[in-house]
């Protein structure tokens, strides 16, 4: 178990830390829901989180079948939709591989994207799509 800690500051800002590491950031709400846009939102942190997750997942996968991951790079764009209530309506994620693998390492690492804890817990209202390409396609 994990403990989080959140303080609100005021303006809309909340000052976040991490129970294990003590670390902490500071959030703001996006400018489209009355905030500056100052530091990361709420919502650009579930997208932040997913994103993460998946690389960890990844890496761990990768170094269990010793395969070489470094510059894995992930790209998460997040839509916010109105249902009758503000809520994150889609994650798109260009996920890069650093170079090519042979076809059962790409199925099983690409397959990690339905692992992925945090996936896991979306709501299945979130449209959810990953799309894989290579470093050396771009």
């Amino acid at each position: 178990m994990v403990k989080i800690h959140i303080e609100y500051l005021n303006d809309l800002h909340c000052k976040v830390t991490h129970g294990p590491s003590g670390q902490s950031f500071l959030t703001d709400a996006p400018l489209d829901n009355q905030g500056k846009a100052e530091y990361i939102s709420p919502t650009d942190l579930l997208a932040a989180s997913i994103g993460s997750c998946i690389a960890t997942i990844m890496g761990i996968k990768a170094h269990d079948m010793g395969v070489d991951l470094e510059g894995l790079k992930i790209d998460v764009t997040k839509e916010m939709v109105h249902d009758p209530h503000r809520r994150v309506g889609k994650l798109t994620l260009e996920i890069q591989y650093p170079r090519r693998y042979d076809s059962k390492t790409q199925e099983i690492l690409n397959n990690v994207v339905k692992i992925c804890p945090v996936t896991r817990s979306l709501d299945p209202k979130v449209i959810f799509e990953p799309i894989f390409s290579f470093a050396d396609e771009k």
